[in-house]
């Protein structure tokens, strides 16, 4: 009788036989290294952020937003009550409420909008940012930004007086990303996170294309970018609930007129699927899945939607990498619609097509990686694979991590066809090593990792002769 094996037991046979072939040729550890830190251990201070994630507070941050009426872009700013004014305002005393006593600040970020197809006169688009600086010398300059829009919309997308309660898009962002910022402000992290409640994405991105360009030309370091649109609800257009899984989505190639060069590098070497996007993907499947039981991170491997878009794309045209999260099957019904009846069938983005429970799972995942992210390593940088001579062995060189506690590397590799890594191997504190895998087999990544376990996002490496 023929056995089958399930997909875990299939992945940890694999990675027994590659690691089986792995060996560290140069620069190896010598026994005064420390050996290899627990890497599949659950950090507490994660596990506590992620079990404080509230989804009765994410629904009365929701209900507020849809209690103002309209947050048009170009709705009232004067009105204490109504408007997106009031709502911008509100949402900043609620972080600083929250955030007091802590290390965040929190700020508006404002620019003004020309006319143009979305905008009939000249507008503020106003930013909401609760930023927490990390604590690490050597990482409070890498950021990780979170994002939702707090703007709404109807079928006409320049009606700013209609009733828009938007309490899936994206009011269900918007709660998440400020019940992530309450509850994460009170602890500590390596690097900067940064919460953010942008305007005016329904008018076309401008308020996350005015962040990311500002940070492009300000030289920050952005290693990564999430947005969380449309994930609030966990039953579909036909009736079928699903509350089991989020959609991530994450770009390849980027398609852009000009590749860089180390675009061209991951084309030569056939690594369309090991941009920083979908390595950052994968980092956040592997941590949300590990913290959030039950709950399956599911990578889409394309930017965003058909005939859709949304905050994190000007992020990635300013090659900063970037993901969105969105519910698995979207009701339009209940999206950009005139709240109205036909017949028996309620139509509108109203908080009763919400599930509250499913936002919150949304954002201990989201959460769950950002914690990750900021208490771990940078990605290795200057990551090569030689390629002197023909061999069947593989070896890798990387530039060494500036953060004092990282204690060394691993190496992971996966099949040409794989999705997430199937393998991996510690190569101790090293910035070169052999594995006895051909290179024109598997896909490598190197990964950085620090005395408490945390793993950093893993690096591609380019060819080098």
């Amino acid at each position: 009788m023929t056995q089958h094996l399930s997909p875990s037991r299939l992945a940890f046979f694999l990675s027994c036989a590659f690691a089986a072939q792995v060996a560290v040729a140069q620069n190896q550890p010598t026994q005064s290294q420390p050996a290899q830190p627990d890497t599949a251990r659950r950090q507490p201070d994660v596990d506590r952020i992620v079990a404080e994630i509230s989804p009765q507070r994410i629904e009365g941050y929701i209900r507020k937003l849809v209690s103002f009426q309209t947050r048009h872009t170009m709705s009232d700013t004067t009105s204490d009550k109504t408007g997106i004014g009031a709502a911008r305002r509100w949402i900043k005393s609620e972080l600083e409420r929250c955030g007091a006593g802590t290390r965040m600040t929190v700020a508006f970020d404002s620019h003004v909008a020309p006319v143009s197809a979305r905008i009939s006169r000249p507008t503020e688009i106003v930013n909401v940012v609760a930023t927490l600086p990390g604590r690490q010398a050597a990482s409070k300059d890498r950021m990780y930004v979170v994002s939702g829009h707090y703007d709404t919309r109807v079928n006409d997308v320049m009606d700013t007086t209609t009733f828009q309660p938007g309490a899936n898009d994206d009011a269900s962002g918007t709660a998440a990303v400020m019940e992530m910022a309450c509850v994460m402000a009170k602890h500590d992290f390596d690097a900067t996170l940064v919460f953010m409640t942008v305007a005016a994405e329904e008018q076309g991105l401008l308020g996350a294309a005015h962040f990311a360009k500002t940070a492009k030309e300000k030289n920050l370091n952005i290693a990564g970018m999430f947005t969380n649109d449309i994930i609030g609800s966990s039953r579909s257009d036909d009736g079928r609930v699903d509350d089991t899984q989020v959609r991530l989505f994450a770009e390849g190639i980027p398609s852009a007129k000009e590749l860089s060069e180390a675009n061209r590098a991951l084309v030569r070497t056939g690594g369309e699927n090991d941009s920083i996007s979908r390595q950052l993907a994968r980092h956040v499947k592997e941590q949300g899945e590990r913290y959030v039981p039950n709950f399956k991170v599911s990578v889409i491997q394309r930017a965003d939607r058909y005939l859709r878009g949304g905050d994190h794309m000007p992020f990635l045209e300013q090659g900063f990498a970037a993901l969105r999260f969105t519910e698995p099957n979207e009701d339009f019904d209940h999206q950009h619609q005139v709240v109205r009846k036909e017949g028996a069938k309620q139509i509108g983005d109203l908080p009763e097509f919400v599930d509250f429970k499913y936002t919150a799972q949304v954002a201990r995942v989201n959460a769950a990686a950002l914690a990750t992210l900021a208490l771990g390593p940078a990605a290795p940088q200057q990551v090569r694979m030689m390629t002197t001579k023909l061999e069947n062995d593989s070896t890798m060189r990387w530039a060494p991590n500036p953060e004092p506690d990282v204690v060394g590397y691993r190496i992971v590799w996966r099949d040409t066809t794989a999705a997430q890594w199937q393998g991996s191997q510690w190569v101790g504190n090293v910035t070169e090593a052999t594995v006895k895998l051909s290179k024109d087999n598997v896909f490598f990544g190197v990964q950085a990792v620090d005395k408490d376990g945390n793993v950093s996002v893993a690096s591609y490496p380019s060819p080098q002769r």
